[in-house]
């Protein structure tokens, strides 16, 4: 512990919270059982984290960052609104694919019983996603691909389309995976 540098502790703390999140079985993480896990006590968490709650709030700003990052490298790449959006979305599900622990954040259920913020975070963080797609269908609707009346409402369904496919994944104990047959079924809601 001594030989690490500042931040990798932390970093650890964090990529050990996500794999226990993946556990299917889906049981309520406690700092002790995170302590375990490290191999450290539950003071040596609390020297990086003022609290559980503080932990969760590391894995949201990494789901931020990954995601809105990605989000600008495909308007920036794709110049096709209705591509964009099918773009969002499939990001979104190989996102939760590639990160199964973190679709239980996705989702809520790791944040249940947590700090009440943990979860107005998250559902801020949905709504931004769909006004990014809300985006997307007006840039489409702008190159005539759809009536500029249906950008709003094509969000709204690809957004509900991603959180229903990262309930399923969660629920399925991360057996059914978000993109199978995915594509056809957003191809259909982007026709």
């Amino acid at each position: 512990m001594a030989n690490m540098k500042p931040g990798e502790r932390k970093l650890q703390i964090l990529q050990a919270l996500a794999q226990m999140l993946e556990s299917p079985k889906g049981e309520k993480i406690t700092t002790a059982a995170l302590a375990a896990r490290l191999d450290v006590s539950e003071a040596a968490l609390y020297r990086h984290f003022a609290s559980k709650a503080q932990m969760y709030e590391g894995l949201i700003e990494f789901i931020e960052t990954t995601i809105f990052t990605l989000i600008n490298q495909i308007t920036s790449k794709e110049e096709n609104g209705r591509a964009q959006a099918l773009n969002m979305a499939g990001m979104l599900l190989d996102f939760a694919e590639q990160n199964a622990g973190m679709t239980k954040v996705l989702i809520g259920d790791a944040l249940v019983n947590e700090d009440e913020r943990l979860q107005v975070r998250m559902n801020q963080f949905v709504e931004r996603v769909e006004l990014a797609l809300r985006q997307a269908w007006k840039l489409a609707a702008t190159q005539g691909e759809i009536p500029d009346s249906q950008s709003t409402a094509r969000a709204a369904m690809m957004m509900a389309f991603v959180l229903g496919r990262w309930h399923r994944f969660a629920k399925s104990g991360f057996q059914q995976t978000p993109s199978e047959g995915a594509m056809l079924m957003l191809s259909l809601l982007a026709a």
